[in-house]
């Protein structure tokens, strides 16, 4: 059984490089087969893991869509659909891909979405682990991948801004009827833990913070991956003390 890990957070609090280090770090213990799904419209997972992503579920939907008549004859539309999720998978060496996008088209989307959503879940039962970097309306996470998951990680600073936005994070869990079995708060590019004055009124567990690290930083501005950083980095050393909890 997968055992799914869903990352959220508002723009700029580093959930994707929380994404990616999970993706290195699943990988270097061989805790099992990895699938990171890039559900945020931005799309730079790939680039954070140096995997440049194939095509797009956005450019499968707007394709169908658009273009009704491009299923090939005796197939189905829901096989044909499941088809291209298949080939939109990018392989790399540990682990797989999949970059969600976003729809360009003005298209009907709502039959389509429902088709995608069993065809990924079919994709996601291939694998033993499963980490969704989604977007901070967790949009893509209900209607378009899969409607639970075993660990929810939001990301956020330590300022009061970004821990509001713990706060509608965790509230949209409960709107949108997404099924979370723990959530997380991981604070990120802080040096110590949060006061408990500061956690009042947050529901996820606090997981503990990520110091700021000056190699991810580098990264950022050469475009390099997280699997170029020393397995010494203050983010990769934080992170498996932290992860354990995720995983497990």
């Amino acid at each position: 059984m997968s055992h799914i890990i869903a990352i959220a957070g508002k723009g700029g609090t580093g959930k994707t490089t929380i994404a990616a280090l999970l993706v290195r770090i699943i990988k270097e213990k061989k805790l099992g087969s990895i699938l990171a799904i890039d559900a945020d419209p931005n799309s730079n997972l790939g680039e954070y893991l140096g995997v440049p992503a194939a095509a797009t579920i956005g450019t499968i939907l707007d394709g169908i869509s658009g273009n009704p008549g491009k299923i090939p004859a005796g197939m189905t539309k829901e096989r044909f659909i499941e088809y291209e999720v298949q080939t939109a998978v990018a392989e790399s060496e540990g682990f797989d891909l999949l970059t969600m996008g976003r729809p360009e088209g003005p298209g009907c989307y709502c039959y389509v979405n429902n088709v995608l959503r069993n065809a990924a879940a079919k994709l996601i039962g291939e694998y033993d682990y499963v980490i969704i970097d989604n977007e901070a309306g967790l949009e893509h996470f209900s209607r378009r991948t899969t409607r639970s998951a075993d660990s929810l990680v939001i990301v956020s600073d330590a300022s009061s801004a970004g821990l509001r936005a713990v706060r509608r994070i965790n509230d949209l869990v409960g709107e949108l009827k997404i099924k979370i079995n723990r959530a997380f708060l991981m604070i990120n590019r802080f040096s110590e833990d949060l006061p408990a004055g500061k956690l009042s009124g947050i529901k996820p567990q606090y997981l503990g913070f990520i110091p700021q690290d000056p190699e991810i930083e580098s990264l950022s501005q050469d475009g390099g991956s997280v699997f170029d950083l020393k397995n010494n980095a203050v983010s990769v050393i934080s992170l498996r003390k932290l992860g354990e909890r995720i995983w497990n």
